[in-house]
C-alpha cells in the first residue's frame, strides 16, 4: 500500500500535468485550469476518507472540508442572495459538517479497502464534482469532474501497483492486492448502495448534459385535485 506522502506527490504531479494541458492545448483559461489542477490534487486523497484514524486522515478531511465551500461557491452565493454574512455562514457551517459530522459519520461505517476503494466510487466522486460545480459550460463541469476522477484513480493505481513484492525476478502479490481497483466488495449492502448512488448521480448527469430528457411534471395532477375537479358543481 503506498503510503499518505507518496499519494499526494503523485496526485500533485497529476494535477500539474492536468492544469497545464487544460490550459494550453484544451483552450480553458489559466484560472480553471489551476482550479481543475488543484481538484486533481484533492482527489488523490479522496479513497483514503474511509482510514482508520490518524494524522492523514484528519488532513484529508480537513482539506476536503476547506475545498468543498469553494467548488459550492456559486451556490452558497445564490443561497445567500449575495448576502457575505450569508455566504460565510453557509461555508463554516459546511466546513464543519464535513471535517467533524462526515468523518465521524464515515468511520463508524466504513472499512478501510471497502468501496471507497473502488472504481463505482470514482464516478460517483466524479459525477458529484460534475453536479456541484454550477458552471453554464457543460465543458468547464466536465473538465473539473476529469480532474477528480484522474486524481481519483492515481490512488487506486499507486495502490496495486504498490501490492506488487519484487523478490529478485520473482514477482509476489501482498494480501491487498486487487482491493483497489475494484468493481464490487465483500459486502452485499455497501456494492448495492454505491451502485444505486452511481446509478442516481449517472441519471442526473446526463438530464444535465441533455442527453436525456428530465421527467415532465406539468401534466401530472394530484389525486386530491382530480377528485375534486371531477365532482359536479350544484346548481
Amino acid at each position: 500500500m503506498a503510503a499518505y506522502r507518496e499519494h499526494i506527490s503523485v496526485s500533485g504531479l497529476c494535477g500539474v500535468a492536468y492544469g497545464v494541458t487544460a490550459v494550453y492545448l484544451m483552450d480553458f483559461t489559466p484560472t480553471q485550469g489551476i482550479l481543475a489542477g488543484v481538484l486533481t490534487w484533492i482527489a488523490g486523497m479522496l479513497p483514503d476518507l474511509d482510514s482508520d484514524t490518524g494524522k492523514p486522515i484528519r488532513e484529508v478531511f480537513s482539506l476536503l472540508a476547506a475545498s468543498a465551500p469553494f467548488v459550492m461557491m456559486h451556490h452558497l452565493l445564490e443561497w445567500g442572495r449575495n448576502d457575505p454574512e450569508k455566504v460565510m455562514l453557509f461555508a463554516v457551517l459546511m466546513y464543519a459538517g464535513i471535517r467533524y459530522g462526515l468523518a465521524s459519520f464515515l468511520s463508524k461505517i466504513s472499512v478501510h479497502r471497502g468501496m471507497f476503494h473502488s472504481v463505482p466510487a470514482l464516478f460517483i466522486a466524479a459525477e458529484l464534482t460534475f453536479l456541484a460545480y454550477k458552471s453554464d459550460s457543460i465543458m468547464v463541469r466536465t473538465l473539473m469532474a476529469g480532474g477528480v476522477g484522474i486524481g481519483f484513480f492515481s490512488h487506486l493505481l499507486l495502490d496495486e501497483i504498490y501490492s506488487v513484492q519484487w523478490n529478485g525476478i520473482r514477482i509476489r502479490l501482498n494480501k491487498a492486492a486487487g482491493s483497489a481497483i475494484k468493481l464490487i466488495g465483500k459486502n452485499f449492502a455497501a456494492n448495492a448502495l454505491t451502485y444505486g448512488l452511481l446509478f442516481f448521480l449517472t441519471y442526473l448527469s446526463l438530464m444535465k448534459i441533455g442527453l436525456i430528457e428530465p421527467p415532465e411534471i406539468n401534466n401530472i395532477k394530484i389525486p386530491v385535485q382530480q377528485a375534486i375537479e371531477s365532482v359536479p358543481e350544484r346548481h
